[in-house]
């Protein structure tokens, strides 16, 4: 477990392996510092680790908004002529 305070930012991160995310003894014990920055109004974010394999997960989705960026530059030019011509 990773516990990371942005006191800047007013952010607290929590980040939990595997284990520790289906840990129930663990879950109850983090439940105090949630309640103790949520006073505080800190935001607390906690992140899991997934099941899947993280490094196909991001070349995939690299991929696609590589794809997909020249589509909406094409429907943004369509709309801003459909705009003049009105």
């Amino acid at each position: 477990m990773e516990i990371n305070i942005h006191d800047d930012k007013k952010m607290v991160e929590v980040w939990l392996t595997r284990a520790e995310k289906q840990d129930e003894a663990l879950q109850q014990e983090l439940k105090p510092l949630y309640a103790q920055y949520k006073k505080k109004k800190y935001m607390v974010a906690v992140f899991e680790s997934g099941e899947q394999d993280l490094y196909q997960n991001t070349l995939a989705l690299l991929s696609y908004n590589k794809r997909r960026i020249p589509e909406l530059e094409i429907m943004r030019e369509k709309q801003m002529r459909q705009a003049v011509a009105e």
